[in-house]
């Protein structure tokens, strides 16, 4: 009786959340229907980013944002201490582009993780009204920039942010990120973003665009120096300071690869999973047996089951590769990788257990070749 009635409630909770993610999910816009803005509705817009060792990705990345289709834009880069040839790719750029200036970070002051302080450095050196931050590596679209201000116009929202495309190539990439992909709408619901009753928030690095006097309202980056998931508290920010917030779907106009192969996803994750928690060993734990119950437990369950217990396995091993094949064909992966959902699962469970036991081993944690103790990072949550 038991372990049926565990099976009951597991289906239970995936009944409740497909219906959820069923009104939830068609609700967010898509980039696709805004009509690209005339000039004479293109106000100014300052393209930020920061980067460190970006060698390999940037001159791709590039290209695109200085090749956008915007009458009036610039991109501000910032290069924060890197080691290679990220530095002469920059100046290389900036004699070659009237629209691009770059500055670097020498040296890192004390309270500033490395990324929010050059993110904090490129807004000093910007003029646009309105800002969109980025990364290093991401790809644009030609008309990303007008097709979102029309929606931002359209909706009356003075931050954006626009759910991307990433690219893979590898099965472990496409497993992790296929899973990732359903745990993000499962567990941010972007759509609740732009509900002024919700306290849902969204905020993605791959493009923020947020109005320039909404981003002064929030504090700046001055509010996120020691936030190592700064995109995400971003859009709490705003939430907070009551600015109009949005989501909406970008499709193939904001791509990036995220990072090459199943290791290097593993260990580049490995200073974000656990400060998603509030750096809580016990919300740890929590997620932890929370993706085990509700992803493996059923498919494990299955064949050992039988009456009402099977009915309720099959429910709740059916539903999530359901949604999962939803976020497949926004990935433009193979419907077949809904089916590795349990396996996904299994894998962030791991990577959250290795996060977090990495974490407090170290007392801290390393980020762009800088190490942060714990007890600093906590104090710098917002």
């Amino acid at each position: 009786m038991f372990w049926t009635a565990l099976l009951g409630l597991t289906a239970l909770l995936w009944i409740i959340e497909a219906l959820v993610l069923a009104r939830g999910v068609p609700s967010i816009p898509s980039l696709e229907d805004a009509t690209p803005a005339q000039d004479a509705n293109c106000p100014p817009i300052s393209v930020l980013f920061a980067g460190r060792d970006e060698a390999e990705k940037l001159p791709s990345a590039l290209e695109t944002m200085l090749g956008l289709d915007y009458p009036n834009y610039e991109v501000i880069a910032v290069d924060d201490r890197s080691l290679d040839r990220t530095p002469s790719i920059l100046e290389a750029a900036v004699q070659g582009s009237r629209r691009l200036k770059a500055f670097r970070v020498e040296s890192l002051p004390s309270g500033w993780l490395g990324k929010p302080h050059a993110l904090q450095r490129a807004y000093e050196h910007a003029s646009g009204h309105w800002l969109v931050f980025t990364d290093a590596d991401v790809h644009f679209s030609p008309d990303v920039l007008r097709r979102a201000i029309t929606l931002a116009s359209e909706r009356n929202w003075e931050h954006l942010t626009l759910l991307g495309r990433a690219e893979m190539f590898t099965f472990g990439e496409k497993l992790v990120m296929t899973f990732f992909g359903m745990a993000f709408l499962i567990g941010t619901r972007p759509w609740e973003a732009s509900n002024i009753r919700s306290r849902g928030y969204s905020g993605i690095g791959a493009f923020q665009m947020i109005r320039r006097s909404a981003y002064e309202k929030l504090g700046t980056h001055r509010r996120l120096a020691m936030e190592v998931v700064d995109d995400m508290k971003l859009g709490k920010l705003a939430k907070q300071a009551g600015v109009r917030s949005g989501v909406a779907k970008g499709g193939d106009r904001v791509t990036v690869h995220w990072y090459r192969g199943l290791g290097n996803t593993i260990r580049g994750t490995e200073k974000n999973f656990f400060a998603t928690t509030g750096f809580k060993l016990w919300r740890a734990a929590a997620q932890i047996g929370a993706l085990l119950l509700l992803c493996v437990f059923p498919v494990v369950a299955l064949p050992f089951a039988h009456g009402w217990g099977r009915i309720f396995a099959t429910i709740a091993a059916l539903l999530p590769a359901v949604a999962a094949v939803g976020v497949a064909r926004e990935l433009k992966t193979s419907p077949l990788y809904a089916l590795t959902f349990p396996l996904g699962a299994l894998l962030f469970a791991w990577m959250l257990a290795r996060s977090t036991i990495t974490t407090l081993w170290r007392r801290g944690i390393i980020w762009r070749g800088t190490f942060y103790p714990i007890e600093e990072l906590k104090r710098g949550l917002v």
